[in-house]
């Protein structure tokens, strides 16, 4: 690559002035967080990334992990993680 960087459009610098601005900007935060790198649940360590749509692999663990296509949690994962969790302490206390 030359000396030329962009500026104010960051990743989506590569694809010029075409499919609008609006568009692109959406898609600069997809590719964004679908690039950078995400904390392990297990080590600890920033070195979660991206491998394929929806699994995510930490280079330090070795462990492979199902997420979200752009980011490691949706917010629907989080949703659900949540209400498990509410119904398991509502189960533990009856019990």
């Amino acid at each position: 690559m030359g000396k030329h960087r962009t500026r104010k459009v960051g990743i989506t610098g590569k694809y010029g002035t075409r499919y609008g601005a609006t568009l692109r900007k959406l898609l600069r935060k997809v590719e964004v967080s679908q690039h950078s790198t995400y904390r392990c649940a297990f080590c600890g360590k920033d070195s979660v990334k991206r491998t394929v749509v929806g699994i995510w692999s930490c280079k330090s663990c070795r462990k492979v992990v199902a997420g979200g296509a752009y980011s490691l949690s949706t917010a629907s994962a989080v949703t659900v993680r949540s209400t498990i969790a509410r119904l398991r302490k509502i189960q533990q206390e009856s019990v």
